[in-house]
C-alpha cells in the first residue's frame, strides 16, 4: 500500500433519490450503497463496472451538482476533512476538475478559447492551450468556434484539454473517451497517466477494463451500486489473484481471455437482491450472503464477499 497522502476519502458512501410512485406518495430509490474509495496523491484509480451501477453518481456527488431530490450518506472527505457545499463550489473548476462523459457540458453561447482558458487572456494561457489542441489535433481556428460548430469527437478532444489547463490535484474523469479513435484513446489515458505522475489523484470512471489496466494503480470494481472489490492493477494479471466472483467474470470477459460471459444481468435498483448483489449470478452463493457481507482486507486488497479467500 502507498505511504503517499490521501487526496480523496469515501467511506460507506450511499445516494438515493426520492420519486413519487403512486398518487401522493413518495419513495426512495438507493442507487448507490456501501461505496468505498480512497485516492492518494500520484495515484490514478479506475472504477469499473457495467452501465447503470452508478459510476457516474459518484463524480457528481465529489463535485457537489446532484439534483436536489437526492440524499447522501456516510463520509466524504477531501485533504482529510468533510467535503461540504461551500468546499465543493470553492474547489469545483480549481483543484478539483472534472471531464465529463457529455459534450453537453460546455457552455453552447460561449467560444472554445475563452471557454476552455476561463477568460484568460494573457499570452501564457494562449500558448498553453495552443500546445493541448496540438497534441490533440485540434487547429488553433478552433478556439474562435462554438460547440456546435465541431464534431462529437472534435468536443470530446476540447473537455479533455480542461483538465490540462491548469494544476488540479484531483481530476475525476467520468468516461471519457467515447467516440474516440484508439490512438487517441490512448493519447488522453497517457495524459491522465501524466498527470497522476506530477502529483495529481485520478479518478477514471469507466466501463472499459481492459483500458483502466494499461494507465491505472488500483481498480475498484462497482456492482449495482456497491464496491466489490479494490485490488491492484498487477491482481488483474491472473484470475486467481482477484477475490470477488464478478472481478473475475470481467477478467474472463477481456479480449484475451476469450470474452467469456456469465448468464444473468444486473438487478435493476427496485429489485435488489437480499445482502449481496452479485448472489443470483454468483456460483458460489451459499445461504450466509443473503446477510450482511462486510468489506475487509484479503491478501493485500478489499473485498465485499463472505468466500473470499
Amino acid at each position: 500500500m502507498t505511504d503517499k497522502k490521501i487526496i480523496l476519502d469515501i467511506r460507506n458512501f450511499s445516494v438515493s433519490f426520492e420519486q413519487y410512485d403512486k398518487g401522493f406518495s413518495r419513495t426512495g430509490l438507493p442507487v448507490i450503497r456501501n461505496l468505498d474509495v480512497t485516492i492518494h496523491e500520484g495515484e490514478m484509480v479506475a472504477v469499473v463496472g457495467s452501465s447503470g451501477s452508478g459510476k457516474s453518481l459518484l463524480a457528481h456527488e465529489i463535485l457537489g451538482i446532484l439534483p436536489y431530490n437526492a440524499t447522501m450518506g456516510g463520509e466524504l472527505l477531501y485533504d482529510g476533512e468533510i467535503l461540504t457545499k461551500e468546499r465543493q463550489k470553492a474547489l469545483r473548476g480549481n483543484e478539483i476538475v472534472l471531464v465529463p462523459q457529455s459534450t453537453a457540458f460546455l457552455d453552447p453561447l460561449m467560444k472554445i478559447g475563452p471557454q476552455i482558458r476561463k477568460g484568460k487572456k494573457d499570452r501564457a494561457s494562449r500558448e498553453k492551450l495552443n500546445e493541448i489542441f496540438q497534441g490533440y489535433h485540434l487547429k488553433e481556428e478552433v478556439q474562435n468556434l462554438y460547440p456546435f460548430e465541431l464534431s462529437g469527437g472534435m468536443n470530446r478532444r476540447v473537455l479533455v484539454s480542461t483538465a490540462l489547463m491548469g494544476n488540479p490535484r484531483l481530476v475525476i474523469a467520468d468516461e471519457p473517451t467515447p467516440g474516440l479513435h484508439m490512438d487517441m484513446v490512448r493519447r488522453v489515458m497517457s495524459h491522465f497517466r501524466e498527470l497522476a505522475d506530477r502529483g495529481a489523484g485520478v479518478l477514471l470512471i469507466t466501463h472499459d477494463l481492459e483500458q483502466a489496466l494499461e494507465v491505472a494503480d488500483r481498480v475498484v470494481v462497482f456492482y449495482a451500486g456497491t464496491t466489490v472489490e479494490d485490488a491492484d492493477v498487477s491482481d488483474f494479471g491472473s484470475e486467481e489473484m482477484l477475490r470477488h466472483p464478478y472481478s473475475r467474470a470481467l477478467f474472463r470477459a477481456l479480449p484475451q481471455n476469450g470474452f467469456q460471459f456469465i448468464k444473468g444481468t444486473q438487478p435493476y435498483v427496485k429489485e435488489l437482491p437480499e445482502g449481496c448483489p452479485f448472489g443470483p449470478r454468483c456460483e458460489q452463493c451459499i445461504e450466509a450472503c443473503k446477510g450482511e457481507i462486510p468489506y475487509r482486507e484479503v491478501r493485500g486488497g478489499r473485498v465485499r464477499c463472505i468466500c473470499a479467500k
